[in-house]
Parts: C-alpha cells; sequence; structure tokens
C-alpha cells in the first residue's frame, strides 16, 4: 500500500497562537501515524509562488492522511490554524 503525504505551504500570521495548533494538532498526528519529514527550516525558491513554511508529513497510507485532516481531533486544530494562519494544503499518494 502506497503511502500518504500531506504538503502544506504556510504563511503564520500569528506565531503565538500558531503555537496553539500544533498542541492541538499532535493528538490527531499521533492516532494516524503521522512522521514529519519536513517542517520549517530553510527554503530555497526555485519557480512560483512560496510560503515562508513548509511541511510535508508522512502517513501509513493515503486514506490515513485523509482521515486524519477529516478527524474531530484534527478538526479542532484546523480551526486554530485557520484564524492564525493561511495555508495551502494537499494529500499525495506516495509511489
Amino acid at each position: 500500500m502506497a503511502k500518504g503525504y500531506w504538503i502544506a505551504h504556510v504563511t503564520i500570521r500569528d506565531a503565538e497562537r500558531y503555537k496553539d495548533y500544533v498542541t492541538a494538532a499532535k493528538p490527531a498526528f499521533e492516532k494516524y501515524g503521522a512522521n514529519f519529514l519536513a517542517r520549517g527550516g530553510d527554503v530555497t525558491e526555485l519557480e512560483g509562488n512560496v510560503r515562508p513554511r513548509n511541511v510535508i508529513i508522512e502517513f501509513p497510507s493515503h486514506q490515513a492522511a485523509v482521515d486524519c485532516y477529516n478527524s474531530p481531533e484534527y478538526q479542532i486544530a484546523a480551526k486554530i490554524r485557520q484564524e492564525v494562519a493561511d495555508a495551502d494544503m494537499m494529500v499525495v499518494a506516495g509511489i
């Protein structure tokens, strides 16, 4: 079974409240087997629109990645994130 990946490009508007999002999201990530491959860090712009924070999270399957996002646990965190940051997010199936 192919793994699933969250890819998120984020612009944080309120760094202090974003910490609340990180804390609130942790239970969902633990429940669905999230493994962070990239979380912030240096970015080298090559093409297109680039946001300052970029995150790649690996899940055991594409369905686990989708289920994590749709879970009640994550939706609590998502509401916080949506108040304090702008994001482009997607789930991509692995090879």
